[in-house]
């Protein structure tokens, strides 16, 4: 199978495009084409997929938990539609294998997790310019759906959850720093540490600063035991 084989992922994600230039384009990274051209690349596609995804998993929510409060549904949401979500499926759509990319250097690859994840919204909104919202919304909601009828963890707000842990102990306020901004202006990604007292910090990444915050507060929870890995 070549990588400008696309009729295998199209079964993959239920959907025949009429225009398959679409689909070729949400799996084109920048390093495959001459300039920096981005109505060429997957990256304006992923900006519309992100709202696409949004809306759409949003109302699933509405669907399956009529009854939770709005701050419920939103933690379930923020998870639902995280980078690490979107890498996950993008591993289950295999996107990695059609994923078009240009030389580059030896023994490095632009497909980390975190490209995965847009091009995952991407395809999203490849489907969703070919074929509508309806057609958007069978493709999220196969690879969703079981997603959101089979979570688990922790629904906290984790920095509300890492103050209050960290003042139970004795220790002071959490402390977050940026320590990186990478990514297009129209699609950041942040990485921030916390530091709690004189325990090691935690990391986190996310798409906006509160995002990353909530990541990093995560992963402390979680290496001390007062949150489960699920």
């Amino acid at each position: 199978m070549t990588r400008g084989d696309t009729s295998q992922l199209e079964k993959t994600l239920g959907h025949a495009f009429a225009n398959k230039d679409l689909l070729v384009r949400a799996l084109t990274h920048a390093s495959a084409i001459n300039g920096s051209d981005a109505g060429k690349t997957y990256q304006q596609l992923e900006f519309l997929g992100d709202r696409v995804l949004g809306l759409v998993v949003a109302d699933l929510l509405l669907e399956c938990f009529p009854d939770a409060p709005e701050g419920n549904l939103s933690r379930r949401l923020s998870r639902l539609v995280s980078r690490d979500a979107c890498a996950e499926v993008a591993g289950d759509m295999e996107l990695g294998k059609y994923l078009r990319v240009g030389g580059g250097r030896r023994g490095q690859s632009p497909a980390t997790p975190g490209v995965l994840a847009d091009v995952c919204e991407a395809v999203i909104a490849a489907v969703y310019r070919d074929g509508g919202l309806p057609a958007a919304r069978a493709v999220i909601e196969r690879y969703w759906l079981p997603r959101i009828e089979t979570m688990s963890g922790p629904l906290r707000d984790a920095k509300t959850a890492l103050q209050e842990w960290a003042h139970q102990r004795g220790a002071a306020t959490p402390d977050y720093a940026e320590i990186s901004r990478s990514g297009p202006d129209h699609a950041p990604e942040f990485e921030i540490e916390v530091s709690v007292g004189d325990m090691a910090p935690g990391r986190g990444r996310g798409r906006s600063k509160r995002e990353a915050e909530q990541e990093a507060a995560s992963a402390v929870l979680r290496r001390e035991g007062v949150w489960s890995e699920g």
